[in-house]
């Protein structure tokens, strides 16, 4: 793979980089700029080095007209003075008459059927706007879509700096510092499940909590009343008398946050919406003993409010961090959790990537990381 880093000359160089800039916005105002904040310094890299950029990406929001007009707003309000070109057809005279140093962006790129298609034609049309490509969105790199994948067989292709970072972090975790503790929570089952088949190989410790345990508890006859669970049996017996794995030992059971049970004592109408007191507890104690810690996904229903312990469990990384411990964290609700603590500079490496992260972690390599391995040009 080649990397932004590496190229010796940018001056006049025309650069289409793809970036997430899928963030969430309320009214027109981006209220999580987390993504955005992580890109800028490449595009003041090429900026600094006379290039011309031309940024392409996608967003969700709003869902009657997605539109990176926020995005723009937000680049012009952060000294990168950006011009945002409605029609990519119309982009030539555009990007003709930009100096050195100038940005453009495209509107979202995901208003073609043939993004997500990953034509060909449509990333030829696209790569006669630059003289080379760059891949700074490692968190959509999981989707074989043109702007990831198929623009590479036409323009000479490179890893930002962001990207760089991703996959040299994310790669520690395959052979890490020991004790390893790997901690992993939320919900979606069948996308974690090969995570727990690969690192029950590699961590010393494997904690399974938020909705993931409930599929261990059932499969092992525990009640768990109307807990949230996947609906598959996912023959988990294999697991059982591994003595790596441990779970919640007890959970809150109400929404007031204040009926709290052991695991093993629940009724058929009680709920679990977060883990309990003893199980932060032992959690936080296999934190102080670990060297290197992977952490993905929430304790409990973090989405309803059910925050407390899984921040106690990120001031308890926090906190090992600070003492020489290496942190690797990443998913939505991971990273919500670190913005509500305003503690995001407290851990080694944080990935901007939910998907991309566990896809990654599962098999060692994305669609959008073969297409930069495999460009010819």
């Amino acid at each position: 793979m080649k990397y932004i880093r590496d190229i010796k000359n940018l001056n006049g160089v025309k650069v289409l980089m793809c970036a997430d800039f899928n963030v969430p916005v309320k009214d027109g105002v981006i209220v999580d700029n987390f993504r955005l904040r992580k890109i800028t310094p490449t595009i003041l890299f090429l900026r600094e080095r006379g290039a011309k950029i031309i940024l392409i990406g996608h967003i969700e929001t709003p869902k009657e007209h997605p539109t990176l007009e926020p995005v723009v707003k937000y680049f012009d309000n952060h000294d990168i003075k950006c011009t945002l070109i409605k029609n990519y057809r119309n982009a030539y005279e555009e990007i003709e008459r930009m100096k050195n140093g100038d940005t453009v962006m495209l509107e979202n790129i995901r208003e073609h059927p043939e993004e997500k298609q990953n034509d060909d034609n449509f990333a030829k049309q696209l790569a006669s706007l630059a003289d080379l490509y760059i891949n700074e969105a490692f968190s959509v790199s999981h989707r074989a879509h043109v702007s990831v994948s198929a623009i590479t067989k036409f323009l000479p292709s490179y890893a930002g700096l962001l990207f760089e970072k991703e996959i040299e972090n994310l790669n520690s975790v395959f052979k890490p510092e020991h004790p390893f503790l790997f901690i992993l929570g939320g919900a979606k089952f069948d996308t974690k499940l090969p995570l727990i088949e690969k690192f029950i190989n590699i961590a010393d410790k494997l904690f399974i909590g938020g909705a993931l345990a409930n599929n261990f508890f059932k499969e092992s006859g525990i009640e768990i009343g109307k807990s949230v669970v996947s609906p598959m049996n996912f023959n988990l017996s294999r697991f059982f008398n591994n003595k790596k794995l441990f779970f919640p030992i007890d959970g809150v059971l109400s929404m007031d946050k204040k009926s709290l049970k052991n695991i093993g004592e629940l009724r058929p109408e009680d709920t679990m919406y977060d883990a309990g007191p003893k199980t932060v507890e032992i959690l936080e104690r296999e934190i102080m003993n670990a060297k290197h810690i992977l952490w993905n996904g929430p304790l409990g229903i973090y989405e309803n409010g059910f925050k407390e312990p899984t921040q106690s469990i990120a001031k308890a990384i926090a906190r090992v961090t600070a003492g020489g411990a290496r942190s690797i964290l990443g998913g939505g609700d991971t990273l919500a959790t670190l913005s509500d603590l305003n503690m995001e500079r407290e851990f080694t490496f944080i990935s901007t990537g939910g998907g991309a992260m566990l896809e990654y972690l599962a098999k060692g390599t994305l669609p959008g990381v073969e297409a930069l391995e495999n460009s010819l040009i």
